[in-house]
């Protein structure tokens, strides 16, 4: 028995739906029937057939002056749906949890909340030695790497908002003390895409955290790895757990729709 391609299993008047609900955007919004079977080769009465299913089934809405269709409720109601299935807890801890058992070491990813960092998705190594978890815990942003992963990325007046003062809380005494201190290293942190907790938040742990960003292209969150200073060797860290921090980064953005925003951002900006 010959096996069927992919390609054979196509149906072709739900292929014709989608391409239809697909010709419209922010530029163009409305269509009429003949422009609609023009733009994708249909025949007229395949085109009405098409358009008063979907009209029917409320994906499409009839302008009453125009009589042109546009996107109905029924849209709206798919991304929403699309919209709550993009949070972070959730698209984050098949990372997170993949990210453990690569490394070796504990994982998390978190949010900013107020003035603290809360991590929201923890799994610990499974080593005798390890950091040990710290889900749903409130740290300050300037002595996490996930913290100054978020902050390196967020609008500009978040750190000043954060810490009015000067002077910053010191958990250890590798901690930065400083607002000017922290804004330089932000910059850096800019710069190379990730950032680096070298036993400030707790001596003898030493940490890597990303940026996630979202479809909106705001940082909405950060993932990291940390892991005793004993077995994160600075040449472990550059050679193999900056580029898998990373690589977890990018997965969890896109899974929020990052490159989709950029890909529309860079449209509409066009």
């Amino acid at each position: 028995m010959v096996k069927r391609e992919k390609k054979d299993y196509l149906i072709q008047s739900l292929s014709n739906a989608l391409s239809i609900l697909e010709l419209f955007s922010i530029e163009r919004e409305e269509y009429g029937m003949g422009e609609i079977a023009k733009l994708l080769g249909l025949k007229k009465r395949n085109a009405e057939r098409l358009l008063n299913t979907l009209e029917k089934q409320e994906y499409l809405e009839r302008n009453r002056v125009t009589g042109n269709y546009r996107l109905g409720f029924r849209v709206f109601e798919l991304g929403q749906r699309y919209k709550e299935q993009l949070s972070l807890m959730k698209q984050a801890t098949p990372v997170v949890r993949e990210l453990s058992k690569r490394s070796g070491e504990t994982a998390y990813a978190g949010d900013l909340r107020g003035e603290y960092v809360v991590y929201l998705v923890a799994e610990e190594s499974n080593r005798h030695i390890r950091v040990v978890s710290r889900l749903g815990m409130r740290f300050y942003p300037h002595t996490t790497a996930l913290g100054k992963a978020i902050l390196a990325f967020s609008e500009d007046g978040v750190v000043d908002k954060i810490y009015p003062e000067e002077t910053l809380p010191q958990k250890t005494p590798n901690s930065i003390t400083s607002k000017s201190a922290l804004k330089e290293e932000l910059l850096k942190v800019r710069e190379q895409g990730y950032a680096l907790d070298m036993e400030e938040e707790e001596e003898g742990v030493i940490c890597i955290g990303v940026p996630v960003f979202d479809y909106n292209l705001k940082v909405v969150g950060g993932i990291s790895i940390s892991g005793p200073a004993t077995r994160l060797s600075k040449e472990r860290v550059e050679e193999e757990l900056v580029p898998l921090v990373k690589e977890g980064g990018e997965q969890v953005s896109q899974k929020l729709g990052f490159y989709i925003g950029k890909r529309i951002h860079e449209a509409v900006e066009v």
